[in-house]
């Protein structure tokens, strides 16, 4: 493991983990972490693998080395996901499982997302837009980074109820275009062929998703299978939140109370 795989937050023993999005937007947890941090330790470990099944190794050997089960997983966005298929697979390690705008674990959910999106920018930023996604699907187009992060600014913009001045700063975030593409391309199949779901019926641990009202994954996509499938679950939605709970203005403290209750 190379040091930048992962940051320390607080002083162990370190039962929590945050775990990003994207995939492969290192370091996007980082101002949840440090928010956490003062009287409980914290692991943020960045994922850098180009598979489901390497993400999930490497998050192994940092959790194995550094973490003190069992372990509390907080995972936002695609970390979501990754918690759970994580926690399937290595139930002894982890203890609870917190979801935060997680993508549906459902197709048919998951269809109007991109349109959803598009209706909430205006017109100059929906050109922009549709242009970046065209270039991202373009096999060896230069710039790929640029271009990603570019687009995860106007996603960010889209997804967002009241964000806070500072919600498009992804300076410390290190978007890595290659990693997202092929680890959300094999998830995507994971999910339409029902495996997503499977995963979450051998989760032994409790699970609770917290999900903002405005989010463009709909609530319902978490909530209702989730219900069905999770052996212990519970759904928490947060009124005028959108996708980023923390940069939203009117939600921001009630989730962290939230999200504090929980772990005390």
């Amino acid at each position: 493991m190379k040091e930048k795989d992962l940051r320390k937050h607080g002083d162990g023993p370190f039962n929590i983990v945050v775990i990003h999005g994207g995939p492969g937007a290192l370091g996007e947890m980082g101002s949840v972490a440090r928010r956490l941090s003062p009287e409980r330790g914290v692991l943020e470990p960045f994922q850098t693998a180009g598979s489901i099944e390497e993400q999930v190794d490497e998050l192994m050997v940092i959790l194995g080395d550094h973490g003190n089960p069992p372990l509390t997983l907080i995972g936002y966005s695609w970390g979501a996901w990754l918690s759970i298929i994580f926690s399937a697979i290595y139930p002894a390690t982890v203890g609870r499982i917190i979801l935060v705008g997680s993508p549906p674990f459902k197709e048919k959910y998951a269809t109007g997302i991109k349109e959803t999106r598009l209706k909430r920018l205006d017109d100059e930023d929906r050109q922009e837009a549709e242009r970046l996604m065209k270039e991202l699907s373009q096999a060896g187009k230069e710039n790929k980074e640029e271009a990603l992060t570019r687009l995860a600014e106007l996603t960010r913009k889209a997804d967002s109820f009241d964000p806070l001045p500072s919600f498009d700063d992804l300076s410390e975030v290190e978007i890595q275009p290659e990693v997202h593409r092929q680890v959300w391309d094999e998830a995507e199949k994971v999910r339409e062929s029902g495996e997503l779901l499977e995963l979450v019926e051998l989760v032994q641990c409790s699970v609770v998703a917290i999900h903002g009202d405005y989010d463009s994954h709909p609530a319902e996509g978490v909530k209702e299978p989730l219900s069905k499938a999770a052996e212990e679950f519970k759904f928490i939605l947060l009124k005028d939140c959108g996708h980023t709970p923390w940069i939203e203005r009117k939600a921001k403290d009630k989730f962290y109370a939230i999200l504090e209750g929980l772990l005390d």
